[in-house]
């Protein structure tokens, strides 16, 4: 090839090269974008601690049913499961026998007043013949033996009346509380007697109703002795919260009614007695429930969303959180509680910081990146 063709071809390879190296060039010195990230700002705010204890329902009030006289039932004037006041007849039991009692003692009691009748004729007979001297002391204290002696004699048998009006009063049984009565354990013609072992019926009183739960003594010590605005249960409002054994949450809130000033030897616990309204009847007695019971108050607790915070194989807890150059951090945590969808954080972060909650796969510590606050952040049953 001639000399004079092969150096314009040269020089047009040259700048072919050139011009296919520069967009290279370029790409390559061109960073790639920050990658986006959502963040959650946190706040501080005084968060009631609460701890989830197990409890049982329990009526308020409940009276066994037993008869106090002996006999056999003839009728049952109440139907089973329904609610009954205090003083309905609920049985009643042959009064018969009752009755013949009842007017033998009234008989006792007429003859015991006819003789003190007569004792006291003779008395003021002997102290008229003892004022003109005429009788001798011995009959004259005769006279006033008697006479006490038939007195006596009449208070026993009034006393005998009364027991046998109470007796016979007793064969009509009545509720002796307000509430609902239970089955029914004897029937029309079953022999019962006084004081047996076996209830002929329970009443409970279920409006209000009672839940029992025992919390451990060594939580009760821990928040008592808490130092740095942590105070326990003994000083809150005492509204507590129900969840039934479905998982939901009951419709009315309780509150502590009583504590036993005592802790079991053989679990540590100390029980506590919760209070609820029961205006529909839906507790029954003997349900088993969770109670969400307030243990203290925590001061400007800082509560970080349980999607931001990781473990290590240690099982310690971090986060990642944003600087305010955009970069990213890596914070160590130091978690108190859990408190709903969040946890209570001590130390390792503070109101004002951005800890990201979504994208922690695309990020990592010294990366940075394109924050976006999450639109809805804790909910407020959550700073409650």
């Amino acid at each position: 090839m001639p000399h004079s063709l092969i150096a314009p071809l040269s020089r047009m390879t040259a700048a072919l090269i050139l011009a296919t190296s520069l967009p290279l060039a370029a790409v390559s010195q061109d960073a790639p974008p920050p990658t986006p990230v959502t963040v959650v700002t946190l706040e501080a705010n005084d968060v009631t601690l609460t701890a989830s204890l197990p409890g049982r329902v329990a009526a308020s009030s409940e009276a066994q049913v037993r008869p106090q006289v002996n006999g056999l039932v003839l009728e049952r004037l109440f139907v089973e499961g329904r609610p009954v006041e205090k003083g309905d007849l609920l049985y009643r039991i042959d009064a018969a026998s009752y009755e013949a009692q009842k007017t033998s003692s009234e008989a006792l009691l007429a003859q015991a007043n006819a003789s003190l009748k007569a004792a006291q004729l003779e008395f003021d007979r002997q102290q008229e013949l003892k004022s003109r001297s005429v009788v001798s002391q011995q009959n004259f204290d005769n006279a006033i033996s008697a006479r006490e002696i038939a007195s006596a004699s009449v208070k026993v048998a009034e006393a005998n009346v009364l027991a046998t009006e109470i007796d016979l009063e007793r064969t009509a049984i009545r509720a002796p509380i307000s509430g609902v009565v239970g089955l029914s354990d004897v029937s029309v013609g079953a022999l019962v007697t006084s004081g047996q072992a076996t209830p002929l019926t329970v009443i409970r009183t279920l409006d209000p109703v009672y839940v029992d739960v025992t919390q451990a003594a060594a939580d009760m010590l821990r928040w008592r002795r808490a130092q740095g605005g942590a105070g326990f249960a003994e000083d809150l409002g005492q509204v507590v919260k129900l969840k039934l054994a479905d998982g939901t949450t009951y419709e009315h809130q309780g509150a502590l009614s009583a504590a036993e000033p005592h802790v079991d030897e053989g679990t540590g616990t100390i029980l506590l007695r919760l209070s609820f309204p029961n205006p529909d009847g839906f507790l029954l007695p003997g349900m088993y429930v969770q109670v969400d019971m307030p243990e203290g108050v925590v001061k400007d607790a800082v509560l970080v969303p349980q999607q931001a915070v990781t473990r290590d194989r240690r099982g310690e807890p971090s986060a990642l959180v944003v600087n305010a150059q955009n970069v990213v951090e890596q914070r160590n945590l130091t978690v108190s509680s859990d408190h709903g969808s969040n946890w209570v954080v001590t130390a390792g972060v503070a109101a004002g910081d951005r800890v990201i909650v979504s994208g922690l796969q695309k990020t990592a510590p010294g990366a940075t990146v394109t924050p976006q606050e999450q639109e809805s952040t804790v909910s407020s049953a959550d700073n409650n």
